[in-house]
Formats: C-alpha cells, sequence, structure tokens
C-alpha cells in the first residue's frame, strides 16, 4: 500500500452547519412574519395603506381566536355562520379596494385625456397661425402688386396726358441737364439703371492714405507747430490797483493764499 500527504487537513474539508436566521417555537405564530413580504420601494417604508393591512391582520387573527372550537358539534353551525360573515365582509372590503383602484385609474385617464386634449389644443393653435400668417402674406403680397400695377398705370396716364396730341418731341439736352431731376443727373432703376452697381469705382484711392509708407511721408511733411505742443504758462492777472486796494475778483485767492501760508 502507498500512503499520500495532502496540504490540507480534513477538519479543513469540513462545511458550516445550515443554521437558520430565526427559530419559531412550536404553537406560535409572531406578527412579525407576516411582514416578510414587505420590502424597501414595496410597501417599506410603510405609509397608510400597510398601517391598515396590519390592523387588518391583527383583527383577523382575534377573530381567528374567538371561532369554535371543531370538536364540539353543537358549535359547528354557529362557526359556519360566522365563518361566513367574516367572507362577506371580506368581499365587500375587497369590493371597496377595487373601487378605490379603479377611481385611481379613472383620474390618472382622465388627467392623461386633458393633457392629450390641451396638446392637440395647442397643436391646433400653432396651425390655424400658421395658416393665418401664410394667408396674411399672400394677403400682403397681393396688396403690394396691386399697388405696383396702379402705380405703372398710373405713370402711362400721366405719360399720355403730358402728349394728348400724339406728337413727337425731340429731347431738350439744355432743360435735361438743367434739371437735375432729370434722368440725366437722377435715372431711375425701373428703367433699367442701377446706381449702387460698381460703386467702388467711385471710392476715393490716395497713396498717402491708404499706405503706412505715405502715411509716414505724410506725417514728415506737417510743421513742427502741429506735432509739437506749446502751451505758455498764464501770467498773473494784477488784483490790486495802484493805491494799493485789492480788487473784489481777487479778494478770494488772496485770502487762500494767506492761509496757506
Amino acid at each position: 500500500t502507498l500512503g499520500t500527504q495532502t496540504d490540507y487537513r480534513d477538519g479543513e474539508a469540513q462545511t458550516d452547519p445550515y443554521s437558520s436566521e430565526y427559530v419559531v417555537p412550536s404553537g406560535s405564530v409572531p406578527e412579525l412574519l407576516t411582514l416578510a413580504t414587505l420590502t424597501w420601494g414595496r410597501g417599506l417604508p410603510a405609509g397608510l395603506a400597510e398601517v391598515e393591512m396590519i390592523e387588518r391582520a391583527r383583527e383577523k387573527r382575534a377573530w381567528e381566536a374567538t371561532l369554535p372550537a371543531m370538536d364540539n358539534a353543537s358549535q359547528i353551525t354557529k362557526r359556519r355562520k360566522m365563518m361566513d360573515d367574516m367572507e362577506r365582509k371580506e368581499w365587500a372590503f375587497r369590493e371597496q379596494e377595487i373601487e378605490k383602484l379603479q377611481e385611481v385609474r379613472l383620474e390618472v385617464l382622465k388627467k392623461l385625456l386633458r393633457r392629450r386634449e390641451e396638446n392637440q389644443n395647442e397643436l391646433d393653435a400653432k396651425r390655424l397661425d400658421d395658416h393665418w400668417q401664410n394667408h396674411q402674406k399672400a394677403k400682403e403680397e397681393k396688396i403690394k402688386k396691386i399697388q405696383h400695377d396702379c402705380a405703372l398705370m398710373l405713370r402711362k396716364l400721366i405719360a399720355k396726358r403730358k402728349n394728348v396730341m400724339g406728337k413727337l418731341e425731340r429731347r431738350d439736352i439744355i432743360k435735361d441737364y438743367t434739371d437735375f431731376a432729370s434722368q440725366t443727373y437722377a435715372p431711375l432703376s425701373r428703367i433699367g439703371y442701377f446706381p449702387d452697381n460698381h460703386s467702388e469705382r467711385y471710392v476715393v484711392k490716395n497713396f498717402y492714405l491708404n499706405t503706412f509708407a505715405g502715411l509716414c511721408e505724410l506725417e514728415a511733411s506737417l510743421p513742427d507747430s502741429v506735432t509739437e505742443v506749446k502751451i505758455k504758462a498764464p501770467k498773473p492777472k494784477y488784483s490790486t490797483t495802484k493805491t494799493g486796494f485789492i480788487k473784489r475778483s481777487a479778494r478770494l485767492e488772496v485770502e487762500l493764499a494767506q492761509v496757506h501760508q
């Protein structure tokens, strides 16, 4: 036979025996075990509904303690009647719970319907506003077109009224150049002339203003009296007369000078 030696003892391979978290004595039902189903977020922290449930469980346990024993045949009818009454009471309570739940669901449904109606009203109002804006824009464009056509027809009527007989008139160049409101000085854009085009050709371009070398040369050409400021100190005004009398306008200055001395 061959013997083997391991690094572990037999005692280290033994697992811990099972031990329950709590032990309930026989014949007793702790009230705390009835709350084992409550967890955080589902019944905990306890609110009014949980407190009412605990109170109902206590009442039911107290009622079960008052039930007649099953070993006496004469008490079976009484026990059955008490159980029927309790069953009807529980069904009535269950119906109340269902009604409360239905009322809560109905309130939630009302809120959802009200919110949907408000959103639909906002959407309808926005749609009507957009339609009204488009209608106003089309109306303004139509009014502008009517005004433009009206001005065009008025100009045509004025031109026809000037030449009722239909005679051809030569261009009076002298009149055009003496009248500064004529087409020579102020041509109209509706006849195809746009004075704003090529406006850069009217910009003044000067070497002395557009370049740094020109500015330096322009500064060097200026006289010293422009670049160098000379300030002369003001001469003191005579505050006394020939007889030694101090003038009224200088009396305050003399008093201040005496104070500072």
